[in-house]
């Protein structure tokens, strides 16, 4: 495989994930998804949890970025080295990590983290951010992708209405040196478009393509607010 983070230039990746207790939620399944989308064109898949990462290197050609997800509250996105060393182990490309300033459950520091993990095998890291005071911290701590992942999830910036791209603006401009990833409520073609406009690498969408119960209460919600006596 040519680089992969060359490869992301430009691009769509599709974020292939379904919560537990979901009916999509069989790594089988989101192999199966992952093929769909690169079939439409995606350059990348983003995938969670060891299986999915495992069916879905072993279906697709394209750069996969793995995370484990491990939790619901503080760091829980491949929150320590063990799970980071996991993820690439699995057949991950590019591992993503929590890249917040918070603390993280095994006590190391992201920087502590990267390095413990390539200690044992090179390996490309994006770290998820949620501000600029992490990315700029997730940069000098070595990871070689920036994404938006977490703005708005962490209290550093309040949520917006489709992707963050004043911190996508900011992340450009103060690290030119290294790929910046939109990533988050990106939830149609001109918010995409529009985030690659505003100088992002590549563009992750997840929801809007791999996530039929949401897209599903979208619709919904629309025809009930144009006539309220639908039950």
């Amino acid at each position: 495989m040519p680089n992969p983070i060359q490869a992301l230039a430009g691009g769509l990746i599709v974020s292939c994930q379904a919560y537990p207790g979901e009916p999509l939620r069989h790594p089988e399944t989101m192999a199966q998804m992952a093929e769909a989308v690169v079939a439409g064109g995606a350059i990348a898949i983003r995938a969670q949890g060891l299986a999915d990462i495992s069916f879905i290197k072993g279906r697709t050609a394209v750069p996969l970025i793995g995370l484990w997800k491990d939790g619901r509250d503080g760091v829980f996105i491949t929150p320590t080295l063990r799970h980071a060393t996991a993820v690439r182990d699995a057949g991950a490309d590019i591992v993503a990590l929590d890249g917040t300033r918070r603390p993280r459950p095994d006590g190391l520091t992201l920087a502590e983290t990267i390095r413990g993990l390539r200690a044992s095998a090179p390996t490309l890291v994006m770290a998820d951010c949620a501000s600029l005071d992490d990315a700029l911290g997730a940069h000098d701590a070595g990871a070689d992708i920036i994404g938006t992942t977490l703005a708005g999830y962490t209290g550093d910036r309040s949520p917006t209405d489709g992707p963050d791209l004043e911190l996508l603006a900011q992340l450009v401009t103060h690290l030119p040196e290294i790929p910046i990833v939109a990533e988050g409520r990106v939830h149609t073609p001109a918010q995409a478009r529009a985030a690659l406009d505003a100088g992002a690498y590549a563009v992750v969408v997840g929801t809007a393509i791999t996530h039929p119960t949401t897209i599903t209460g979208w619709f919904r919600q629309a025809l009930t607010a144009s006539n309220p006596a639908t039950p």
